[in-house]
């Protein structure tokens, strides 16, 4: 800024007033951000001094206004440097100047300035204590915004961590008397990307703050050096190579060196390594937080770590913890941006929290149960019951009116001249003065007109009762008199209701529930108004949301028809039937009409005539709203009682000239004036203006929401400015009112003279458990509340508890006001049932006896009755927030967020408090507007600032904060909040906030217990005969046998697959075998049985010639899906080595791919490598030599050319046992395994998949797959060798450019076998899902699909499978034809769904149960229900059975265990560098602890069970179906449980429109989400409460870090399964780019 250079306390007085005058302009948004600059450096140049480099920055700017700064404590440099004044006291002063103002930067209905030192004060206990919150991270798609001084770099603000006592003494005070670096005396435009990085590198942000020197030090720096050739060396760009050391130091020194801060790094690498070493102290000075629970028990191969990071290969034992490589972030550099922010929040959970409440629920078995226990702390009402108080009898009068018309009939003809209203236009002055005979003459004639005009003549379109909407703007008192008078005339029913402004609204459809509950059709409104109604293009009423349809009435005077002579209304005696009907909005949004009898409102004019001792011909100025409440009665209907000149200042003239009213009671000498506490704030900003208005004509000054508890202040502040201008203290006379109860209590007039009531100063803790106690300790909890008089005449009131039935309360308790009299609302209506609850209360006493007959009314009111039977209000029922069964008032949270500096960030004052019910219980959302030049670390520290203030002053913690762009929440008519619908924007995510903080770490405390995992201390055997006695049987499935069946000479004579391609060779040489097809559906390339015998011939005498190989040695194939990979695979066999099929590198993302084909490579230790030229070209290229060493490639022979002859010998393996192939994959936990897969197995498994799918030569299949592993890769090269079956192959890249290629090759070559992937399934759901209407006009038809096989390694995706069944059922699809495989690492195909056999059975499980390892069966739709489908037919030859893992003994049926399989085609074992035969036996050979101890079993790593159907199998025996659940590797163990990752991404999903896809990890025992957002990036922070709820809703889980990124950042591999763990290591090397990332309290 400009003030750099300038000494700001030398300045002369005028010039500090300019700039304080332009800080509140700018404050108000009256002017803009650059405006503002300007003008301020203008202001500012004479004053400009040329400061040396070394000169510490001023003061002015040096310290953050307010008690707690971002980071970094600011009492090392108060000795040194004066500090600013407070920032109100500038802001007082500011104002005060100010006079013409309507000063909106604080909503002052709140305002107090003992609650705001009571607010600082708390703050500054916290300072000590210092709140390190993480900041978010946004994407900034430049470095600087606006304002270039505002900004933050990329991400430094927040990287201080909270260290504790590390060197902070020392080092603040060092860091604090530095010297700036010369970059931040740079002028902006100098700039350069450079020194910001540089700065980020050294941590210290643009503004010269107390948290930029304190964050400086967190990476080991002390005295940046002036000089500017330093600043340039030390710049690096902030990016992290691709490569990374060998060998990462696996501990962290445990000391910090005494000298670090005389230590000048010299090189970035020195303040990185400072930098790690003071993360490694917190880290290792003791364990991480238990924030959740133990971290996941890794069961994994010997692991061989992710593809993407450089090839460093680590092996892990199954039993290890993953834990230990978590702690150094599995190779990622610890002082990465968000393993530092991580570690920051981790810091901050660890503190000690506010003591969980008695453990709210016992999460097992079943239910969860509620167990609240009460703490024996909580202060509770003592006194004795209370007694029902009685105000003063109602006076008889002898001249009031047997009706509210007959007075104005009355006044109509013997005072026709006497004024009644008085408008203003939008200036202040008097518009129009309509007497009581121009009254009278208009509504008779508008009465008239309603009754016999509206319709075809001798047609009555309203009779006496009907209901009819008056539409009038609050600047047109008189029309609305008129017409509410010419209704209760005809004795029609007016409901008054705000002019509909657009289709949206807020609370606009409300409206329409109103108007349709009372059965509304017709409304009035005056010709402007109608004029200025929101229209079609036809140039009719536009038809509001939720609305009946309506007939406008314009009552102009000139539209009406005079009566004739003999006309005149019926006015009969007031009765019980209603007059009119006033709406009111309830805590749901819901509008409802409370209707009043006509002698309900003679009697409350009556009422309030006495309690105000109203005189005839008396003046009354009202500003308040004159359709409803307080207005209403006072302003329009006792003021024509009683004759009295009204003057109606509307809401416009308010904004326009603040002071309007104070100048009306000063011109017409005015007795009584009708106002809200706003209107006493915003007159006293404005009085300067006036020096002679005088206030002494007032009698009565009634404040109508002086039952707001902050009115107090108000009221004072107004009293202090204007007892000058004649105003007497005894004048104030606040009252308590409700739509229901209408006039609760008023205080009356006073004495002059007599001493003023008293205050109650009440204890906020006290009054969240619902009893008054007097505060005398601790003043920053105190409530102080003005009383609001007695009860009215002719009433009764009690106080009754809020919840539950009506009881009494005692006398220092709390509770709702209900009142019995004839002056109050009498229902809803045409809303029988609600009015009961409200207008029907009788009060019982505390042994639920009725106290009485007479039925009492709710008044919404929540107060107390104190001495002398004054009445005091604490808050509405409306605005009661119950968490954790204490109740707390939003306006006091208001109040409290105010007073928490808002000048610098909350716009005008707006905020929002309201409650959400998440996870039993009611969790509190603050929200509230920013201004638009608040900068990120403004808003982020204010938001902090208010958690602590209101957590120290309420002792409750807020769920959420969120900060919305200014002027973006939902308004009320008159511009308020319109709370319900901000709610119903917070939980639909459509709020769009730009600012936001999630705190469910420290206010949600009903958290189940941890399971605590219980020893096995029962013996294996007794659990058996246990599970036998219960009649369980062991939980053990299989297959049909694999007897030697029809093919028996192939099976006999050629027990090796090379032997059986040349035997078909031989004997059937041109039966096409592979026919491949590109992405127009024309096949490129086919092979018969002779010719891919030949070439494979020739690959084999290449091999021995070109690549001199030993017999098996191991040979990499790297080619794209084709023919060529078939051949080199059996060119291998031919030549006695051993495949290993690897994906080939994408050449467009060579530095992703190139290192998992390098690792591949180096692991299986390859002796050579076949290929094809292009590749060939790719693996030499420069950009491979960017990635890696090109030079170390094993020898690389292109098949693309051949030696012509064929091999002397073809190589024939001495025993069926010995390696076919290697199979390596990546797992989705980036595990790379290699398993080796022998002769015999992969003979026995293509015989059972010839069984099980009934493949003949003369079958044709379709295979849409990835020809690498597993399964994918046995369809694609060996079935259709072994089986003789045509194989059509479909690479799935060729769908991204021709999605229905797949389906099309169905439907023309009429294939009734298919087998994909989930991958290509997603792509054609999500991609044609849409367009079966021209697939099917183009001619595809899916008919002749028996079955569709998805090819997978994990629980089956029963929503996808279901979804392509419907969606593709107009083509034909059968619904029994989808179906899944199932395959894991040590076996590749257990499961799939044969051609024969009952269709798949899905069941419905507890989720509950299955986090606790148990399985309970659910009806379909029961609440935390999860479907699971049967993962097709086990296999021939394959048997299966549930073990539990830990005691490795079988379970019963329907329990949930590991897979272990027993079957001729499981793998050998592991292929690692490591081969460890412990591995190997507890994976490939391991046997049950009982039961069985002979047979050897695999295990699986999968989590599923085992259920007897009541479906027959082929055989007629009851079918055993398996359901698989999920790979233990991925499983997360938070609290004790076990949670499958999937689970809680399929909630994620659900919790907003714009998510497309999530992924779930977990570090350091925090819970991460990321999420894609598919939706524009204003959504993307509305995802961040809604996946909180969810995920704690549905799994009692909190997350820790919400990442919102782009779509198709989440990893995916060629079978459809997301990498986790590539996800989790990209998102802590600080490599996703994320939009936003969250880190939850």
């Amino acid at each position: 800024m400009a003030d750099r250079g300038v000494d700001m306390l030398a300045l002369p007085k005028e010039v500090k007033d300019q700039l304080a005058e332009l800080d509140l302009e700018l404050s108000e948004g009256d002017i803009t951000q650059k405006g503002y600059e300007k003008k301020r450096t203008k202001l500012l140049l004479p004053f400009f001094i040329h400061t040396p480099v070394e000169a510490p920055p001023p003061a002015y700017d040096a310290q953050a206004p307010g008690p707690s700064n971002a980071s970094g404590s600011t009492h090392a440099n108060a000795h040194t440097q004066a500090p600013p004044p407070s920032s109100s006291s500038r802001y007082r002063d500011r104002r005060s100047r100010r006079p013409h103002r309507s000063g909106g930067t604080r909503d002052d209905r709140y305002r107090s300035d003992i609650h705001t030192e009571a607010v600082q004060a708390a703050l500054a206990k916290h300072k000590e204590e210092k709140m390190a919150l993480p900041m978010p991270t946004k994407r900034r798609s430049t470095y600087v915004q606006s304002p270039i001084n505002n900004c933050t770099p990329p991400d430094s603000s927040s990287s201080s961590e909270d260290e504790g006592a590390l060197l902070r003494q020392s080092s603040v005070g060092a860091g604090l008397g530095a010297p700036a670096p010369s970059s931040l005396l740079q002028p902006p435009s100098l700039q350069s990307p450079d020194s910001w990085i540089n700065r980020s590198v050294q941590g210290s942000s643009t503004s010269s703050s107390a948290s930029s020197a304190s964050s400086t030090l967190s990476h080991g720096e002390s005295k940046p050096q002036p000089q500017p050739s330093q600043t340039q060396t030390q710049a690096q760009p902030q990016y992290k190579p691709q490569y990374q050391p060998q060998y990462q130091p696996q501990y962290q020194p445990q000391y910090q060196p005494q000298y670090q801060s005389q230590l000048q790094p010299q090189h970035p690498a020195i303040a990185d390594m400072l930098a790690q070493a003071r993360i490694g102290l917190s880290e290792n000075s003791g364990p991480p937080p238990d924030v959740l629970a133990a971290a996941p028990q890794a069961r994994g191969s010997s692991q061989v770590d992710r593809p993407n990071n450089p090839p460093v290969v680590r092996g892990m034992s199954r039993g290890q913890s993953r834990s230990s490589m978590m702690e150094t972030a599995d190779g990622v550099p610890v002082n990465s941006r968000v393993s530092t922010k991580i570690q920051q929040l981790l810091n901050t959970l660890k503190r000690p929290k506010r003591p969980p409440l008695s453990e709210f629920f016992v999460d097992d078995q079943e239910e969860i149960v509620e167990v609240p226990q009460p703490d024996p702390n909580t202060p509770r009402p003592e006194g004795r019951q209370i007694i029902p108080v009685k105000g003063e009898p109602l006076g008889v009068v002898s001249n009031w009116p047997p009706a509210l018309q007959a007075a104005l009939a009355r006044w109509g003809a013997t005072q026709g001249k006497s004024p009644a209203l008085t408008a203003l236009d939008i200036t202040g002055k008097s518009l129009y003065t309509l007497t009581y005979g121009k009254l009278w003459s208009r509504s008779v004639k508008l009465a008239y007109t309603l009754l016999n005009k509206l319709g075809p003549k001798n047609e009555q379109v309203l009779k006496p009762g009907d209901r009819v909407a008056l539409v009038y703007p609050n600047s047109d008192p008189g029309m609305f008199w008129v017409a509410f008078y010419g209704c209760l005339l005809a004795e029609v029913i007016p409901v008054p209701i705000e002019v509909p402004l657009s289709r949206k609204d807020a609370g606009s459809s409300q409206v329409g529930f109103l108007l349709g509950s009372c059965g509304v059709t017709l409304a009035l409104t005056s010709e402007i108004c109608l004029k200025g109604l929101p229209k079609t293009p036809t140039g009719e009423i536009l038809q509001f949301k939720g609305w009946p349809q309506l007939k406008w009435v314009v009552t102009d005077s000139k539209y009406l028809t005079k009566p004739g002579k003999d006309w005149q209304p019926h006015i009969p005696t007031a009765n019980t039937d209603p007059a009119y009907i006033e709406y009111k909005a309830s805590k749901e949004g819901t509008v409802m009409g409370v209707a009043v009898s006509k002698v309900a409102m003679l009697t409350h004019c009556q009422a309030l005539t006495q309690a105000c001792n109203y005189c005839e011909g008396e003046t009354l100025v009202n500003v308040l709203d004159f359709k409803k409440d307080m207005g209403l009665w006072h302003g329009v209907l006792t003021s024509v009682m009683n004759r009295i000149h009204t003057i109606s200042v509307p809401y416009a003239v308010m904004k326009a000239c603040p002071l309007s009213w104070v100048q009306r009671v000063h011109i017409h000498k005015a007795r009584v004036a009708l106002v809200k506490c706003r209107d006493l704030h915003w007159a006293m900003m404005a009085h300067r203006e006036q020096r002679d208005t005088s206030l002494a004509s007032l009698r009565m000054l009634i404040v109508a929401d002086g039952a707001n508890p902050w009115s107090v202040s108000s009221c004072d502040a107004f009293l202090n400015v204007f007892q000058i201008h004649g105003l007497k203290p005894e004048v104030i006379c606040p009252c308590a009112t409700s739509p229901e109860a209408m006039t609760v209590a008023i205080r009356r007039p006073g004495v002059p003279g007599t001493p003023l009531p008293a205050r109650a100063i009440l204890s906020m803790g006290g009054l969240s458990h619902g009893v008054i106690r007097v505060n005398t300790e601790d003043k920053n909890s105190a409530l102080t509340v003005q009383d609001v008089g007695h009860v009215m005449p002719g009433a009764l009131m009690c106080i009754v508890k809020p919840e539950g039935p009506p009881q009494l309360c005692k006398t220092d308790e709390i509770g709702e006001i209900v009142v019995n009299s004839r002056a109050g609302g009498n229902m809803y209506y045409g809303l029988p049932g609600v009015t009961k609850n409200t207008f029907e209360v009788i009060p019982v006493n505390a042994l639920g006896a009725p106290i009485g007959e007479i039925p009492f009314v709710r008044s919404g009111l929540l107060g107390f009755v104190g001495p002398g039977s004054l009445i005091f209000v604490v808050g509405k029922n409306e605005g009661l927030l119950m968490v954790s069964g204490r109740r707390h008032n939003a306006d006091d949270l208001v109040a409290t967020a105010l007073a928490v500096e808002p000048v610098k960030t909350v716009y005008r004052g707006r905020i929002a408090v309201f409650s959400v019910t998440v996870f039993y219980d009611e969790r509190i959302v603050v929200v509230a507007e920013q201004r638009p030049d608040a900068s990120e670390e403004d808003s982020f520290q204010w938001m902090s600032r208010v958690l602590q203030a209101i957590d120290s002053i309420h002792q409750v913690g807020l769920y959420c904060l969120a900060l919305v762009p200014a002027n973006t929440l939902p308004k009320t008519h008159l511009g308020g909040i319109h709370i319900f619908e901000t709610k119903q924007h917070f939980l639909d995510g459509n709020l769009h906030p730009c600012n936001i903080l999630m705190c469910p770490h420290t206010c949600v405390t009903n958290l189940p217990k941890p399971r605590q995992k219980q020893p096995v201390g029962v013996g294996p055997a007794s659990i058996m005969v246990g599970n036998l006695v219960a009649g369980k049987r062991i939980a053990q499935a299989a297959g049909r046998d694999l007897g030697m069946i029809e093919d028996q000479d192939l099976i006999r004579k050629h027990q090796f697959l090379s032997e059986a391609l040349q035997w078909r060779a031989q004997t059937d040489p041109d039966h096409c075998l592979y026919v491949l097809l590109n992405a127009k559906g024309v096949a490129v390339s086919t092979a018969t049985c002779v010719q891919l015998h030949k070439r494979a011939e020739k690959i084999a005498a290449a091999l021995t010639e070109k690549g001199s190989i030993n017999t098996g040695d191991n040979v990499v194939l790297l080619y794209p899906p084709g023919i060529d990979l078939i051949a080199s695979f059996y060119g291998c066999l031919y030549a006695g080595c051993v495949p290993v099929t690897v994906r080939p590198p994408h050449p467009q993302n060579l530095a992703a791919t190139l290192p998992t084909v390098r690792m591949i490579i180096d692991v299986s230790k390859a002796a050579c490598i076949l290929t094809t030229q292009n590749l060939m070209r790719i693996l030499r290229s420069k950009e491979a030599a960017a990635t890696l060493n090109i030079k170390t490639w094993p020898t690389i022979i292109d098949t693309d050319d051949l030696p012509r002859h064929r091999p002397p010998t073809i190589y024939k393996p001495p025993t069926a046992e010995m390696i076919a192939y290697l199979d390596f994959s990546v797992s989705t936990t980036g595990m790379l395994t290699g398993v080796k897969i022998s002769h015999s197995a992969v003979s026995a498994l293509c015989r059972s998949i010839k069984l099980q799918c009934e493949l003949y030569s003369s079958r044709q299949i379709a295979i849409c797959l990835d020809p690498y592993c597993g399964l994918g890769f046995v369809l694609w090269c060996l079935a259709s060798v072994y089986s003789g079956h045509q194989s059509i192959l479909i690479p799935p890249m060729e769908l991204e450019s021709c999605l229905p290629l797949w389906l099309s090759t169905l439907s023309q070559y009429r294939i009734r076998d298919t087998f994909c992937s989930y991958s290509v399934m997603e792509l054609c759901t999500k991609g044609i899902g849409t367009q079966t209407e021209i697939l099917k006009a183009r001619g595809l038809n899916l008919s002749c699909v028996r079955s569709c096989v998805v090819i997978a390694e994990e629980r089956a995706r029963l929503a996808l499978t279901m979804s392509f069944s419907k969606l593709f059922k107009d083509l034909g699809l059968s619904p029994r034809a989808v179906s899944t495989a199932f395959g894991s690492r040590v076996n590749l195909a257990i499961c799939m769904q044969g051609t024969t056999g009952p269709d798949p059975s899905t069941v419905y499980v507890d989720m509950k149960s299955l986090r606790h390892d148990r399985v309970r069966l659910v009806e379909r739709g029961a609440p935390q229900s999860l479907p699971l489908m049967e993962s097709g037919k086990i296999l021939p030859g394959v048997r299966v059975i549930i073990v539990n893992p830990e005691t490795r003994g079988p379970l019963g049926d329907s329990h949930l265990g590991e897979i272990w399989i027993n079957s001729p085609h499981s793998a050998s074992g592991y292929y690692t560098i490591y081969g460890e035969e412990s591995l190997q036996a507890d994976h490939f050979n391991t046997k049950l602890s009982f039961g069985d101890p002979t047979t050897l079993w695999a295990r699986t790593g999968y989590l599923g069970f085992v259920k007897r159907t009541e479906l027959l199998d082929a055989a007629g025996h009851r079918h055993d179906a398996l359901f698989v659940v999920g790979s233990l590797d991925e499983t997360l163990e938070l609290r004790g449980l076990r949670y499958h990752p999937i689970d809680i991404e399929t909630s994620v999903s659900r919790a907003h429109r714009s998510i497309a896809e999530s992924a779930v990890f977990t570090w350091t025992n925090l819970l991460v989400v990321v999420a894609e957002l598919c939706g524009s990036e204003q959504d993307a922070l509305d995802l961040v409460p809604l996946v909180t709820n969810v995920v704690l809703e549905e799994h009692h889980l909190i997350v820790g870090v919400v990442v919102i990124v782009d779509p198709g950042v989440i990893p995916i591999n060629s079978r459809g399964e997301k990498q986790r763990m590539h996800l989790r290591d990209s998102f802590l090397a600080d490599q996703l780019d994320p939009i936003y990332v969250a880190y939850n309290m």
